[in-house]
């Protein structure tokens, strides 16, 4: 892959034209371009493409479109970067769409790459990561979980994962949710009694814990099993996982004959327990096939010009689950466009199976199912049945996604009247598009963090909630006000360095999903002092209360809903009417603040108890520091030990040794 950025564009192209406006319009706004009002803007832009375009090669690439402030536009891929880019240079037969973004562009860049295929994979990666306003977006992309049986320890693990894949063993999946994946694991623990804890706790184990009382474990810590038996149960394990339920559970059939046959009632009751859970996963999976082992089913379904794309994860013959997905798109692109470009995305991070089967035909299938077959090291046949059996999985998945696209957007209309709701019972002059709330939560001045929670038209928007953990020294413990202060702080001057507001104040400024950036209304936990260090905090990065809306909610008396009083700078306090739909709405905000302070502070605390001395130590990585453990059985030992007795440990070189010895006794 070779890179060819270019930024000098002559200022007469940039300059040639009136100083009109570029039309910024989020895609899939009911915005239109008027080209006959702003001809100049499209103009000058095709002017800065072609002069481009003259140096271009003949070869495959990827090129970006930025605006004037740097930020990238759109990213697209080409087989022939001449070809493609010299598309936008006729100035004709272009849709709105592509007529506002041609307008905005002001420069562009351009990575040329080996093959097609290259590109293809380089431009998913890259609008994932740069998330370009006129390209689809792929937004709610969090990482699927995987069941994982681990490889690298003498009695292997299995556990629930998420991301990269850096452990060695074997993942199964993708699950859908991550409720399917517990359902799933504690039903194979059941089934065949391995274990799930972590290898610190089970290298310290003394005598089995409450999972092999309850018959969830085989107790491999303790020898309770022997090894091989227990290298049999994770074989077992491995061949369901892998397809061959059947077999597998035909064997502990044949076991639990022959247990009944001789008389053994408590491991014939075992046996059939264990068949009870393997018969558990397979009866709960919804919808089964018999024509697909392993397959990713896409529907895609438009109404109202939003998108709605539902994907059902088969393997094995079983179906794991299944998942909505709302990608951001111009309205005006096609169905089959919009599903290629979702595709691409989703698989930038994932191995695809061997089958995808879609509800539309996409352009570059065949590219697309070289490109992921590269990725995985397995032949990827892409498809959309018209018939059979295949077909009428399609229609079900895509019944699925029309279903899920409906409640979104009732959701949608709903929650619109409760932020109309909102604004008019705090006097706000414009309808509240992006709503913020703060709350922190401590135990005596311990462990403080503080948390924002966001909401909008879709609801509650769980991918922008933040915590804060506290860094001011000048903080003192318990401080609830010096607490509110520093979030707030933290959080404006970060918004005003990053994502200044439009020129006429009115905080339009969208984020990366086109969510806007800037909130219309800030709800403070507290009362009139919280409020207050809110006020002062915003007022030190610049933010006034004409730029944002700030409220203090105190609780009513004992605590009870519905009594609330609200704060509002200028204004005396005041109270919403009981049953008014906005303070039900007030209430939950509150309430979620609520919960994910809590949340994030528990898992501090957490974080605090089970912290290891050795992760603190610098060159002590997870190896080593296991085989301290290993030799020496406990934290507390290492801390005894002398210098010489710890350059015994295997694995540990003298250097090692001193880092370890020096670091408890210059701490004791």
């Amino acid at each position: 892959m070779s890179r060819n950025t270019t930024n000098d564009v002559p200022p007469d192209i940039l300059d040639n034209e009136e100083d009109d406006e570029s039309v910024a319009v989020e895609s899939g706004s009911d915005v239109e371009f008027d080209l006959e009002a702003n001809p100049g803007s499209v103009q000058r832009g095709t002017e800065v493409i072609r002069h481009f375009w003259t140096t271009l090669p003949n070869a495959p690439g990827v090129y970006r479109m930025l605006d004037a402030r740097g930020d990238v536009l759109y990213v697209g891929k080409a087989k022939s970067l001449k070809n493609r880019v010299g598309s936008y240079a006729r100035g004709q037969a272009h849709s709105n769409r592509i007529a506002r973004m041609i307008g905005e562009t002001s420069s562009m860049e351009f990575v040329t790459t080996a093959t097609e295929t290259e590109a293809l994979l380089l431009e998913a990666n890259l609008i994932k990561q740069l998330k370009p306003r006129y390209n689809v977006l792929l937004r709610d992309d969090k990482s699927l979980p995987y069941i994982l049986l681990t490889a690298d320890h003498e009695a292997p693990q299995i556990v629930k994962h998420r991301g990269a894949r850096k452990r060695k063993g074997d993942y199964y999946g993708p699950f859908a949710s991550v409720w399917a994946v517990n359902r799933t694991i504690n039903a194979l623990q059941r089934a065949f009694l391995l274990r799930s804890c972590n290898d610190s706790y089970y290298e310290n184990r003394t005598r089995p814990c409450l999972l092999y009382q309850i018959k969830r474990c085989s107790g491999p810590c303790t020898n309770e099993i022997p090894r091989e038996d227990y290298a049999e149960l994770v074989a077992e394990a491995r061949a369901f996982l892998s397809g061959k339920s059947n077999a597998v559970k035909q064997r502990i059939t044949e076991e639990m004959q022959q247990a009944a046959e001789e008389l053994e009632f408590e491991r014939a009751a075992r046996c059939r327990d264990r068949l009870a859970a393997l018969s558990a996963i397979q009866g709960v999976q919804g919808i089964n096939t018999q024509s697909v082992e392993e397959a990713d089913v896409f529907a895609l379904d438009e109404q109202a010009g939003q998108f709605c794309v539902e994907v059902f994860f088969f393997r094995n013959w079983q179906n794991w689950g299944n998942r909505a997905y709302f990608p951001k798109a111009d309205k005006s692109m096609s169905a089959d466009e919009v599903l290629g470009a979702f595709i691409a995305q989703f698989y930038d991070d994932k191995p695809a199976p061997r089958l995808i089967l879609l509800s539309h035909e996409i352009e570059d299938a065949e590219l697309m199912a070289a490109a992921l077959s590269t990725k995985t090291d397995t032949k990827v046949e892409i498809h959309a049945p018209q018939r059979g059996e295949r077909r009428q999985l399609i229609e079900y998945v895509l019944r699925n996604a029309r279903e899920a696209l409906g409640r979104r957007l009732a959701d949608t209309a709903s929650q619109q009247k409760l932020l109309v709701s909102l604004g008019q019972a705090f006097g706000l002059s414009r309808i509240p598009r992006r709503v913020e709330v703060y709350d922190n939560s401590h135990i005596m001045g311990t462990n403080a963090v503080g948390a924002m929670v966001v909401a909008g038209a879709n609801g509650f928007m769980k991918q922008h909630y933040r915590t804060f953990n506290m860094k001011s020294e000048e903080l003192k413990p318990g401080d609830d006000y010096g607490m509110m202060r520093e979030m707030l702080q933290r959080r404006f001057a970060r918004l005003v360095k990053e994502e200044p507001r439009a020129a006429d104040g009115d905080g339009a400024a969208t984020g990366d999903d086109g969510f806007p950036a800037w909130p219309d209304l800030v709800l403070i936990d507290g009362g009139k002092g919280q409020l207050e260090a809110a006020r002062q905090a915003l007022a030190e990065v610049g933010v006034s209360e004409d730029d944002v809306a700030l409220i203090g909610i105190a609780k009513g008396r004992d605590r009870d809903a519905g009594r609330e009083t609200f704060f509002k700078p200028g204004q005396p306090p005041f109270k919403m009417p009981p049953r008014d739909p906005a303070l039900y709405f007030v209430q939950r905000l509150r309430d979620e603040a609520h919960r994910f302070a809590i949340g994030a502070h528990r898992a501090k605390r957490k974080r605090e108890l089970v912290k290891n001395p050795l992760d603190e130590i610098p060159g002590i990585g997870p190896t080593r520091k296991r085989a301290l453990l290993h030799h020496f059985g406990t934290v507390k030992a290492i801390q005894r030990a002398a210098l010489e007795d710890l350059m015994k440990a295997p694995g540990v070189n003298a250097a090692t040794a001193r880092a370890v010895y020096d670091f408890f006794h210059e701490r004791g």
